[in-house]
């Protein structure tokens, strides 16, 4: 077989595919594609059909691809098509959606750990997103500083949820804790508190893991809590 039948059953298989419908001579010189008479291509058809690569189904009707003309399509002549690049472009947005999705459940399972690990509040940014997770605020409500001053407490967490996103990037954050004890933070709401940070990679976007609590916390135990919850998170990066 010449590469001109080899293009020719290509063509074929390809439009039959595509059709369900037999086809004709006509119809792959309005393809374009071979630069030759109708009688030549014809010729190539009927060479084709006698090696058994093609069949013609009804008098007068085009040919379809035979399960031999099949098993050496894919043999020696598959490449990817138009609307195989379609499929792999869409593959490739949903691949990264996926992996995405995945890393948000990711953060959400380690940040929900580390809120009950620790009578605090647990938050984590998650990389490729402008979003932060919080857990654990019914424990910030329960210590001792803020059931005495509610009002305190909700100051908290409005600006949890309004600004600490926009605190976690004025903060130094590597993969070492780092700690922000009282006047340290940026929001006056938030400097009756501590905040134990450290950071964490996840296909090459950066995040952030870390506790806030009252600054009469244990240090030792939330340092530990934290970094067993941020190695769950550099795992498999």
């Amino acid at each position: 077989m010449n590469e001109r039948q080899a293009q020719l059953l290509t063509a074929i298989i390809e439009e039959f595919v595509l059709s369900a419908e037999p086809v004709g001579s006509k119809h792959i010189l309005a393809g374009g594609n071979f630069a030759v008479s109708g009688a030549t291509i014809r010729n190539e058809m009927r060479f084709l059909g006698e090696e058994g690569f093609i069949a013609q189904p009804h008098t007068s009707a085009g040919r379809v691809p035979t399960s031999k003309g099949y098993r050496l399509y894919v043999e020696k002549h598959l490449k990817p098509t138009t609307h195989e690049k379609a499929i792999r472009q869409k593959f490739d947005t949903l691949r990264e959606q996926y992996f995405r999705r995945k890393d948000q459940e990711r953060v959400y399972e380690a940040v929900a750990l580390l809120a009950h690990m620790t009578p605090n509040v647990a938050f984590a940014s998650v990389p490729h997103k402008h979003q932060v997770y919080y857990l654990g605020f019914h424990n910030l409500f329960r210590q001792p500083e803020f059931i005495s001053n509610p009002a305190l407490a909700m100051g908290i967490a409005e600006a949890l949820e309004d600004h600490f996103d926009a605190v976690l990037e004025e903060l130094t954050i590597d993969e070492t804790i780092r700690y922000y004890i009282g006047e340290d933070h940026v929001l006056p709401q938030v400097q009756s508190c501590s905040i134990l940070v450290t950071g964490y990679e996840v296909r090459g976007e950066k995040g952030a893991i870390g506790i806030l609590g009252p600054m009469r916390m244990d240090y030792a135990f939330n340092t530990a809590a934290l970094e067993m919850a941020a190695g769950l998170l550099r795992e498999n990066s």
